[in-house]
């Protein structure tokens, strides 16, 4: 393995434990890409061809309401990976963008390739499926938040979960993701500082 891949080894191994020689053989498809703050590394209407990992930096997923106002739909970190499920799986166009907050470093594999691991090495199938059910459960509970939990109480679950988007993420990202204003959030902000 060569050591510089050795974040994206972890984090497959991490979320699916497989023996180093197979996982030698996943990552061996992987390429080294970057991105400078404000790229974007999917438009609305492209479809999704790129299974990245995002080794470092943050990024952003966003569409835009019936007003043409940004969302904030997700945030990237870290050790995350990064597509278009629907996108990609489907081969459609997106309905969403996704744009680096920072600059950032990927490892990237494109769907043939993908296709192509899932096929041959039950393993990386199996990694590939425990991620999915990890990414469905997390939007089922971003998702059940956004209809039974207060706006104070969703800035809290985000700060003592995902402290370091606050570092790294413009407020008004932050304040879209919640479902809430700007003025809403420096209010919360207020408030709990007060505390």
């Amino acid at each position: 393995m060569e050591i510089v891949k050795k974040p994206l080894t972890d984090f497959i191994q991490q979320i699916f434990p497989i023996a180093d020689n197979v996982v030698n053989l996943i990552v061996a498809d992987f390429k080294k890409v970057t991105f400078t703050k404000n790229d974007f590394l999917l438009k609305e209407g492209q479809v999704c061809n790129d299974f990245l990992f995002l080794e470092s930096g943050f990024l952003r997923a966003f569409t835009f309401d019936t007003d043409g106002n940004e969302v904030t739909t997700n945030f990237y970190r870290q050790n995350s990976m990064v597509f278009d499920v629907s996108s990609y799986f489907k081969r459609i166009p997106t309905q969403e963008n996704i744009q680096a907050l920072t600059d950032c470093g990927c490892w990237k594999i494109n769907y043939d390739t993908f296709q192509n691991l899932f096929h041959t090495i039950p393993e990386f199938r199996e990694f590939g499926r425990t991620n999915l059910v990890n990414g469905f459960i997390a939007l089922k509970e971003r998702t059940l938040s956004m209809i039974n939990s207060t706006a104070e109480q969703r800035y809290e679950h985000l700060i003592n979960t995902r402290p370091d988007i606050f570092q790294n993420v413009p407020l008004k990202y932050i304040a879209s993701y919640l479902g809430i204003t700007d003025t809403s959030l420096s209010r919360i902000r207020k408030e709990i500082m007060q505390k």
